[in-house]
């Protein structure tokens, strides 16, 4: 079985969801997105999986959503894309990759439903 999580290892959740797939036996690829990006076409594609809008996987919280304006219910989809785009660390994480769904794996043990029993 493919699991994928879109990791920060400085985050304390996404780290944790990390453990509990490494814990199932499975390895996991790894993409470390502050480093690689995103692309517009690839967020699309993995929210419309997760059955996420833009801005339900926007970051608040550390991040720099609120001085970007990005916080503001009037601010379209296309924009926080972009903004996304232009500093990946605006995507909620981890986000988890497997035959079994995509998810948005807050708090760490919703991962659990992605795993094999």
């Amino acid at each position: 079985m493919t699991i994928v999580i879109h990791h920060n290892p400085d985050c304390g959740t996404s780290r944790n969801a990390l453990e509990l797939i490494r814990n199932s036996g499975e390895t996991p690829v790894i993409i470390d997105y502050l480093t690689t990006g995103w692309t517009r076409e690839y967020l699309l594609a993995l929210f419309a999986a997760a059955d996420l809008s833009p801005r339900e996987a926007l970051r608040t919280s550390k991040s720099p959503a609120d001085e970007l304006g990005l916080t503001d219910p009037n601010i379209s989809d296309d924009k926080l894309l972009d903004a996304m785009v232009a500093h990946p660390v605006l995507v909620n994480r981890p986000i988890v990759c497997s035959p079994l769904g995509v998810k948005l794996c807050r708090p760490s043990e919703t991962v659990l439903d992605l795993l094999p029993r």
